[in-house]
């Protein structure tokens, strides 16, 4: 019986790292497309004009309905048979930030939905026009009453990341598979990746909080 040997790690530690560094890129990218994509995606289903509202909601459906893997195999490897070649760690960004733009966007809708419309109606009489009234006061408020659901999906975005490593991107679960097929220690290194994953985690859920409480202090 083959015992475990934990030490083994620490001759990969910088492909590991290097791991770590790239699904922290892909959680930064794709969480701010995400953030902003929601936003303008919820905008466009509340005040479009019908022929921009029924194509974001077919869009919005279709994503929700579809595993996040078929969607990032759709982006890599679709798009090249109609002359569309996005690198592997662009798609895995775009893939990644759509899918998780639509579950902002429902998160962002009803924020914007719960407004006080006196608000408005008060905007409106300061001599705010239309646009400028749901800029500087609706999405504003309806984003910092949305901070804590954005914050989770976030953080699932964070785990779903692992994801990219289908499409050959050296992310963490990636970089620990090329240190498997040398080594043949499989549990180690994932029991490794997992503590990295809870470790970022942990960094995620405090910055998050520290966000929430500016939010809240500035009120």
């Amino acid at each position: 019986m083959q015992g475990l040997e934990f030490g083994v790690v620490l001759d990969y530690l910088d492909i590991l790292w290097l791991g770590v560094w790239w699904t922290a890129f892909l959680t930064v990218t794709a969480a701010t497309l995400s953030f902003f994509g929601g936003i303008l995606l919820a905008v466009c289903v509340l005040y479009g004009p019908w022929f921009v509202r029924y194509p974001v909601r077919l869009f919005a459906w279709l994503f929700m309905g579809t595993p996040l893997l078929l969607q990032l195999f759709l982006i890599y490897f679709g798009l090249v048979q109609v002359g569309i070649d996005i690198p592997a760690l662009a798609a895995g960004v775009v893939g990644l930030g759509l899918h998780f733009a639509v579950y902002n966007a429902d998160v962002v809708r009803a924020g914007i939905v719960a407004v006080d419309p006196g608000q408005i109606e008060g905007a409106r009489s300061l001599g705010l026009g239309r646009l400028r009234t749901y800029r500087y006061v609706v999405i504003p408020q309806a984003v910092r009453n949305t901070i804590p659901p954005i914050g989770n999906n976030t953080i699932a975005l964070l785990k779903d990341s692992a994801l990219v490593s289908v499409l050959g991107v050296a992310e963490l679960v990636h970089a620990s598979q090329l240190a498997i097929s040398e080594t043949f220690r499989p549990f180690e290194f994932y029991i490794t990746a997992a503590a990295l994953y809870y470790a970022m985690n942990i960094v995620l859920e405090w910055g998050l909080g520290l966000v929430e409480r500016r939010i809240e202090a500035a009120r």
